[in-house]
């Protein structure tokens, strides 16, 4: 039998967290991927002429001892492809730190740059995958290539309990890894399918939750509105606190 079968957090003495983060921003799996993120990096958006783009693979975020893993789809082309930091330059990271900050995982509501002295308490932020797709849609391989960082961080990251999906791709990787993984779900066990606040319990006294993702197209026509977005850190705090949902 595996080991991390018999000692689910036996493997976290192994991993070296920075490693993994510049393995992941040194990646050349994609060739598409990387071509877009440089093109955009060159071409840069008005907006932003000024700056220099981090243009490469962006390593995923937070605090290595969280109990909160926040799994969303992609970087966003003039967002996380600009900075460098997950979730971060763009109206999606508005929302989603502006949500941690109330809900205490982050120490300050805003993140506009890498240097801006944002911290997370307790909560990780990865993505199925770590670089800008061209109309933010990434193919079924790129995020195939992907898989192994998520499949590190959900085994090395031992203290997660609540793993929150934001987006529909982000739920069905984020249960394919789960199911692949020594950490894992039994094959058979049934899985609700996804919907905003949809919650499951998983083996090793985890969580899965399942949210709205905070995309323009999504806030802006208030199919996800704060209120909602509040209200699932809510959860997951709850959770965390081993409250009754």
């Amino acid at each position: 039998m595996n080991s991390a079968l018999k000692n689910p957090h036996s493997l976290s003495k192994n991993w070296d967290w920075k490693i993994h983060q510049l393995q992941i921003s040194n990646c050349t799996k994609c060739p598409r991927l990387r071509k877009h993120c440089q093109v955009v990096a060159k071409t840069k958006r008005a907006a932003f002429a000024a700056e220099t783009y981090w243009g490469k693979p962006v390593p995923s975020f937070g605090d290595p001892a969280a109990r909160l893993f926040l799994l969303g789809l992609a970087p966003a082309a003039h967002g996380a492809n600009r900075t460098g930091r997950m979730f971060t330059g763009d109206n999606s990271g508005l929302w989603l730190y502006r949500a941690l900050y109330k809900a205490g995982f982050a120490s300050q509501p805003e993140s506009r740059n890498a240097a801006d002295g944002l911290q997370l308490r307790d909560a990780w932020i990865s993505a199925t995958v770590h670089c800008a797709p061209p109309e933010n849609k990434p193919t079924l391989k790129e995020i195939e290539n992907c898989a192994p960082n998520l499949m590190a961080e959900f085994e090395y990251l031992s203290r997660v309990r609540v793993i929150l999906a934001l987006g529909a791709i982000a739920y069905k990787e984020a249960i394919k890894t789960l199911r692949a993984g020594p950490l894992g779900i039994d094959p058979k066990t049934k899985i609700p399918k996804f919907s905003h606040g949809v919650c499951t319990q998983l083996p090793h006294g985890r969580w899965l939750l399942g949210s709205y993702h905070p995309s323009q197209q999504n806030t802006f026509t208030k199919r996800l509105t704060e209120p909602m977005f509040d209200e699932i850190f809510k959860t997951a705090r709850r959770l965390l606190d081993g409250q009754a949902l």
